[in-house]
């Protein structure tokens, strides 16, 4: 009976273990690194860029990991927009972590990059943020500008890779600025040290398809910024994967972004929050649902019917935003929400932009763009296109595909899986 006993619990074991090893197919960066012993930071006094995001694939604080790891010393923290824990919209100032009591420095607040105070005191930075995959979500410019002062600081900068959790295949949208040329490195451009840049750090597609680790080779080299760079590389990540593939826990980037779905949205459907339109913020359910008090739900759905946009479905809804900060707070709007979508079938930017039409023909005289609409979109001549001029959505998106096609080419290099 014994032995029968011991047999049942080794077979359990091993089932266990292996749906464990199948749940967690893809280890970010963390992981890799604790595999390798710390190796490269050993000896060092670390500066860690991250937030609430930045965990092992079981779910590790990577500051625990960092402050507790045998060699490495852990001085530093850096937050990026959202705060440390990722529970905030507003501009952030600079704290101490109650947990590990070391000084928590916002790059969110006065300055959005690290200044030479902040890095007195710091040999390495390390950057450990989940990106969503979109040009204009802050993250990725916290990056770039981090990188700067790392390089001008001369103290190395090490990226731990995670998953961009809409797939690394598609690159879809507007690339803000006019065709560059490597040649000339004209992809370089001039960053301020403030926030104003973040949302559109350098000239990229609005989907570029690349992970954090892939894109900091990108600048560093396309962009000239050339500091000591490192990138810790995930393990069992394919391009095709959306994170819903990879076996890790979904985490909110960002207190309204709540669901792969709004991810996917995002790169297209993010640009009516530069209108005068709610998305949602404050919801259940941010970017899966669009409107204002004037809206009439029937009448935009009636623009929407015949275009038959593949891979996705409409409804019309009611919703009060509840986040402050935010249009039409505490209102009733009336709207669509989305009901369905089929990834394989969707194209978020090119549907972004159909959506963007339809709430302007129901309502030609009350729907406007706010100063932010060029720079999320990528192309100053879009509103006009799609509006007084008339121009489908195909026209415009016709404009970037050289520029995509070229972007394509520049990429290739810089990817690692």
């Amino acid at each position: 009976m014994r032995i029968y006993l011991i047999i049942t619990l080794f077979i359990l074991s091993s089932l266990f273990l292996t749906a464990l090893s199948e749940a967690h197919q893809v280890l970010p960066g963390i992981d890799v690194l604790d595999g390798q012993h710390f190796a490269i930071l050993q000896e060092k006094r670390v500066g860690l860029i991250t937030n609430h995001t930045g965990r092992t694939a079981s779910g590790v604080s990577t500051i625990d990991i960092l402050f507790h790891a045998p060699g490495v010393r852990l001085v530093a923290l850096f937050s990026p927009e959202h705060g440390i824990r990722g529970a905030t919209d507003d501009k952030l100032d600079s704290v101490v972590d109650t947990r590990t009591g070391l000084p928590v420095h916002s790059l969110y607040g006065k300055s959005c990059r690290p200044t030479p105070a902040m890095l007195q005191g710091v040999d390495m930075l390390v950057f450990d943020i989940q990106d969503i995959g979109t040009r204009f979500y802050t993250y990725i410019g916290t990056l770039s500008l981090a990188m700067q002062a790392a390089k001008e600081a001369g103290i190395p900068f090490v990226v731990l890779d995670r998953p961009n959790p809409i797939g690394g295949v598609d690159v879809q949208g507007a690339i803000p600025e006019a065709k560059i040329t490597v040649a000339t490195n004209a992809f370089n451009q001039k960053v301020d040290n403030g926030c104003s840049s973040l949302t559109s750090i350098h000239p990229i597609p609005t989907r570029h398809g690349m992970t954090v680790g892939e894109l900091a080779r990108l600048f560093n080299t396309e962009y000239g910024i050339g500091c000591n760079l490192t990138v810790i590389p995930m393990k069992g990540w394919q391009r095709n994967m959306y994170f819903d593939d990879t076996g890790l826990a979904w985490v909110n980037p960002s207190p309204n972004m709540k669901s792969q779905t709004a991810a996917i949205l995002y790169p297209g459907f993010g640009i009516l929050e530069s209108a005068n339109l709610s998305v949602g913020r404050g919801t259940a359910h941010p970017f899966e649902m669009y409107g204002a008090p004037w809206v009439d739900s029937a009448a935009v759905l009636r623009h929407l019917a015949p275009i038959h946009l593949p891979g996705i479905s409409f409804a019309s809804c009611e919703f009060v935003p509840t986040a402050a900060e935010h249009p039409y707070y505490g209102k009733t709007c009336y709207g669509i929400r989305i009901l369905s979508i089929d990834r394989t079938r969707l194209d978020p930017v090119l549907t972004g932009l159909h959506l963007l039409q339809a709430f302007y023909e129901a309502h030609p005289n009350q729907f406007t763009s706010g100063t932010g609409f060029a720079v999320m979109v990528g192309d100053d001549n879009v509103w006009e296109m799609l509006t007084r001029l008339g121009k489908s959505p195909e026209d415009a998106a016709r404009r970037w595909e050289d520029d995509l096609e070229w972007f394509e080419t520049v990429r290739e290099p810089y990817l690692l899986y």
